[in-house]
């Protein structure tokens, strides 16, 4: 799943236009223009297509975090240059104040059954024994499970 999947579905589910999209984006320290966004939600084969770079899509969660949660305080929140999948699902974990249970309910909105202690294994630092990659079809059913819940 690419950066720019990810920031479609999430527009979808909660239903941004786009000035809230801009907003968010400001609000995660990070200018972006309208024409940026609608480059960025085109599909692939559009020729004004764009992809959405990590430290954009970093800049989009950190906002959704901020607007959600409210900041934090003492310095802002720092855009990744590079994210992974396990950072996605820990940046939406956190702006939508899921617990570990919420995750397990909403994958299970689409039939997907996993543990809690394969679950937290994606939240876990890298070098740990119990560290587990998140694939791209865990976030991908993850996303799904989120479009079941809020935009049923």
């Amino acid at each position: 799943m690419n950066n720019n999947d990810v920031f479609r579905n999430l527009r979808y589910i909660f239903d941004f236009d786009d000035n809230k999209m801009m907003k968010l984006f400001s609000l995660g320290n990070k200018a972006v223009t309208r024409a940026q966004i609608s480059d960025w939600l085109k599909k692939e084969d559009h020729e004004s297509y764009k992809t959405i770079v990590d430290e954009n899509l970093s800049a989009f969660l950190n906002g959704l975090i901020v607007l959600n949660r409210g900041a934090q305080d003492g310095s802002p929140a720092v855009n990744e240059k590079r994210l992974n999948n396990n950072q996605i699902m820990r940046k939406l974990k956190i702006a939508l104040q899921l617990k570990d249970e919420d995750l397990i309910e909403i994958l299970s909105l689409i039939d997907f059954k996993i543990s809690k202690h394969e679950l937290s294994a994606f939240f876990r630092k890298p070098g740990h024994n119990h560290y587990r990659v998140c694939k791209d079809q865990i976030l991908r059913k993850f996303i799904f499970g989120l479009r079941a819940k809020y935009r049923p």
